[in-house]
């Protein structure tokens, strides 16, 4: 399989969560550490770019007030309410510096749920770009990644989750969704081995080619 067919999807790497300040960074500051979240998502973004798969951002955010989700709301999104996340003009809903997107990546429109395909157009962009694999990193682990993970099995696609490039409310909630959930729904793999299969697909794809 060629890299051509490969989109990796950085799921809400926004300030609110990836920066100090951010309204739910210390949620999520523990889990981060543990697993070095940030520094090897950028290094699996680093990598996509170079080696020729689509990246793409799905950022997730409300207007001021929230009505565009129920006005009572419960679970996570009543976190996110209570939190004052995500509103967007504002700097916690800015996508954090070291993941900005650049002219060739995609940045997906309308997130207002858990589910990256849920009220947006992913499953159109994938299709017409003619990706068969979705690489997953993000927040949460057991979250948005989640969710996004279960749809896209469901939907055919070949699903893997960067394990060590997301991050959960604590450790344990993390370790937990990973060691359980992953295995069900995708192929779980650290970043150093996803760069190395994008090596690999390139270099095989260049030897096709008389490179």
């Amino acid at each position: 399989m060629s890299n051509e067919s490969t989109a990796v999807v950085f799921i809400e790497f926004q300030n609110d969560f990836t920066s100090p300040g951010g309204v739910l960074h210390d949620a999520v500051k523990d889990s981060m550490e543990a697993n070095s979240t940030l520094e090897n998502a950028a290094k699996a973004l680093a990598a996509a770019r170079e080696h020729g798969a689509t990246v793409i951002h799905s950022p997730i955010g409300f207007a001021p007030g929230y009505n565009e989700i129920s006005a009572h709301p419960y679970g996570i999104l009543k976190g996110v309410v209570d939190a004052t996340a995500f509103v967007k003009g504002q700097w916690g809903a800015e996508i954090d510096a070291r993941f900005t997107p650049q002219p060739a990546d995609i940045v997906i429109e309308g997130k207002r749920g858990l589910d990256a395909f849920g009220s947006t157009n992913l499953d159109f962009i994938l299709r017409s770009k003619g990706i068969t694999k979705v690489v997953l990193a993000g927040f949460l682990t057991n979250c948005c990644v989640e969710s996004t993970m279960r749809t896209a099995y469901e939907r055919g696609f070949e699903v893997v989750t960067l394990t060590d490039a997301v991050a959960a409310t604590s450790v344990e909630e993390g370790e937990s969704a990973v060691r359980f959930n992953y295995p069900m729904f995708s192929t779980p793999a650290t970043t150093d081995e996803f760069i190395s299969t994008l090596e690999s697909s390139r270099d095989l794809a260049d030897t096709s080619r008389g490179y």
